[in-house]
Order: structure tokens, then C-alpha cells, then sequence
């Protein structure tokens, strides 16, 4: 798979190399495993990253959690760098809510 810190960096605009946001989207982050721990997602005993080492593989393997990237840039997304206008930040939490019930749901199957 691929860096977890990396792959969310460059959703938000930002290059791999580029390390003078990495504490803040890394706290913002390890926010979001608490979350989908929560959820039931994940290892039990939950999970978090320190820097562009850690993989997605280590967090999940099974392809019918994919969904979990997207959630995962959604909400740091909303964490570090907000939209502007009401609308997008309400597109972006409907599709939040909708992830969490889907990914809630495939882990209790």
C-alpha cells in the first residue's frame, strides 16, 4: 500500500516533501483512527501514525474498508483546512455520516 500521512498531504494540496504541517495533520489524523476505532474499524486496540513510514496495511488490508481513505481525508480535511461556505462543509459531513454508517455496517457483517 502507500504512506497514510502522505496520501492525506496530497489530497489537501500538499506535497510529500513539504514536512511544515506534518504535526498538525499528523494529531488530526490519529484523531480520526480514535474515530474509526470507535466505529469498530481497525484493530481492536486501535491505531495511530508517527510519520510518512506508517502504511495503510498496517491499519486495514481487507478492500472492503477502501472507503476508510476517502473518511479519512474528509475529516482531516475538515479538521485542518475547512471549506469556506456552508454548503461544501454540509456536502462534507453528509458524506461523512453516510461513510461511517457503510464502514459501521461492513464491519459488523
Amino acid at each position: 500500500m502507500s504512506s497514510i500521512l502522505n496520501d492525506v498531504k496530497e489530497q489537501l494540496g500538499l506535497l510529500p516533501g513539504d514536512t511544515s504541517f506534518n504535526t498538525p495533520i499528523i494529531i488530526h489524523i490519529n484523531s480520526v483512527f480514535t474515530v474509526l476505532t470507535q466505529l469498530g474499524v481497525g484493530p481492536s486496540e486501535g491505531y495511530m501514525i508517527t510519520d510518512e513510514n506508517n502504511q495503510w496495511d498496517e491499519f486495514y488490508e481487507d478492500q472492503r474498508l477502501n472507503a476508510i481513505k476517502s473518511y479519512m481525508f474528509l475529516r482531516v480535511k475538515l479538521f485542518f483546512d475547512p471549506p469556506t461556505t456552508g454548503f461544501v462543509t454540509s456536502s462534507y459531513e453528509r458524506q461523512i455520516l453516510e461513510m461511517e454508517w457503510r464502514l459501521n455496517a461492513e464491519v459488523d457483517f
